[in-house]
């Protein structure tokens, strides 16, 4: 009740309200007694709010076989509340004047609803509605599986399955991640998943304290009321703990040719470093490793030998571990070239480290960067969303502040450890350039002329004899 106090207070007092929500990294944020994590925002965009629900589960928490459990039940949400199914959700949602989707991830299920101010509260009532009164039949679940399955590409024929082992079309970085074994092979299906499945995902992991509800915009004086009092009611049941990945991992070859298409002559080259885990460096220093290859790239690539319009360097994950890639378009014929000027670029860096003025220029660059990188109130509680895991006692992790604080020291250091793991080279091509398929076209013409010949010779000769 004390918490619900300070709440109420928080949005009735208009000069409190104005500078609280001046500090973006700054919220309202406590946990009701059943467990519901609520993160509140007062907002910068009069007469919208964004909405964000996040559910503590993901793709994976399941085994391969069954990762695409949670997805599904996340279509089956949608399903309807009476008669009327999908389509009068739907419609009770147009007549508030909002929008709403969903998205399953790796690690959760996040219903994402933009709205007008005025109709905050309906809308978290069709949510709360949507989440506790669907009903779930075998028809809804074949409708949600047809949909899954063309989301996912389709049902897999023989010729595809076969080409997927080729990793005919894939991704370099989904296919890396597969060969290591850091992500499931092949393509996903439902059609072996049961209602009984379903059903006892939405009983295990759809519950109050499993949840976090995000709410940003222009709050309603009543709202934490509302929620106390509305979403307050929802049941806790004990906590599941998430399952180990039943994932194995595997060494993968350290160059790889992926086809993509059939006939062009551009090509992409990929270098991917798995990023070591190193005592006393920070993440955030890895970010300006990034920052500074990015720009490597760019002067090496494209300003000095213009063989790249736009080489990036990228941070991402697979898995527990972090990626760093290196990745550039380039012609067929220059594949050879760029590579050299890259091995020559990283032994450089690995053995001087970095330039402290372009170091101290890009930090820079970095920190101003954080003033405009989250744009509006949606951006504000898309942010608040990927950033759960930095959120504590009312507040988030403010990402300049960690890049303030780290040293061209700790930065280098971050680099020759990058440098020092061989990385993996992936290029993506496809299965003929124009040279290759000249080439292939004159054989075939020469083949074609001397069987024409030949021919010939032959019939000339059955008919002298």
């Amino acid at each position: 009740m004390r918490r619900l106090l300070l709440a109420v207070l928080l949005f009735s007092v208009t000069p409190i309200t104005s500078g609280f929500a001046a500090d973006r990294y700054q919220v309202e944020g406590y946990v009701l007694d059943n467990g519901l994590q609520l993160i509140l925002k007062p907002g910068t965009e009069p007469g919208h709010v964004a909405i964000r629900l996040v559910v503590g589960v993901g793709f994976d928490d399941f085994s391969c076989a069954d990762q695409e459990t949670p997805h599904l039940l996340e279509h089956l949400m949608f399903s309807g509340l009476d008669a009327r199914g999908e389509g009068g959700l739907e419609e009770r949602m147009q007549a508030l004047g909002g929008e709403w989707n969903a998205f399953t991830g790796n690690t959760d299920t996040t219903f994402v609803i933009e709205v007008p101010a005025r109709n905050q509260r309906k809308a978290l009532d069709l949510l709360l509605a949507a989440l506790t009164q669907t009903r779930i039949d075998q028809q809804a679940m074949d409708t949600a599986k047809a949909i899954v399955t063309r989301e996912d590409g389709g049902h897999s024929s023989h010729l595809q399955t076969w080409l997927d082992h080729q990793a005919f079309g894939h991704e370099a970085s989904d296919q890396l991640a597969t060969e290591l074994g850091l992500k499931c092979g092949g393509r996903p299906s439902v059609d072996h998943l049961t209602l009984a499945q379903v059903n006892a995902v939405r009983s295990q992991w759809y519950a109050p304290n499993n949840m976090s509800l995000i709410v940003v915009g222009q709050l309603d004086r009543l709202l934490p009321a509302y929620l106390e009092r509305a979403w307050g009611d929802l049941k806790a049941i004990d906590p599941v703990d998430h399952p180990d990945s039943t994932l194995v991992q595997r060494k993968a070859e350290q160059r790889r040719d992926l086809i993509q298409g059939w006939l062009g002559d551009s090509v992409r080259l990929h270098w991917y470093f798995i990023e070591p885990v190193l005592d006393d460096v920070p993440d955030a220093a890895y970010d300006l490793v990034q920052r500074y290859l990015d720009w490597t790239l760019y002067q090496d690539l494209r300003l000095a030998h213009g063989l790249a319009y736009g080489p990036n360097a990228q941070r991402d994950a697979f898995g527990d571990s972090g990626v760093l890639s290196l990745n550039a378009d380039l012609d067929r014929n220059d594949i050879g070239e760029a590579e050299r000027i890259l091995a020559t670029r990283l032994a450089q860096l690995k053995r001087d480290g970095m330039d402290e003025a372009t170091f101290k220029r890009l930090k820079q660059a970095a920190v101003d960067h954080q003033a405009w990188a989250i744009q509006g109130d949606s951006g504000l509680a898309d942010y608040y969303w990927g950033a759960l895991g930095d959120y504590e006692d009312g507040h988030f992790a403010n990402p300049a502040d960690a890049l303030r604080k780290v040293t061209l020291e700790e930065a280098n250091e971050a680099l020759k450890g990058v440098l020092g793991v061989t990385p993996y080279v992936r290029i993506e091509k496809p299965l003929l350039g124009y040279d290759e398929l000249n080439q292939v076209l004159m054989v075939a013409a020469a083949v074609l002329v001397g069987l024409m010949i030949g021919g010939l010779l032959l019939a000339r000769r059955r008919s002298r004899a």
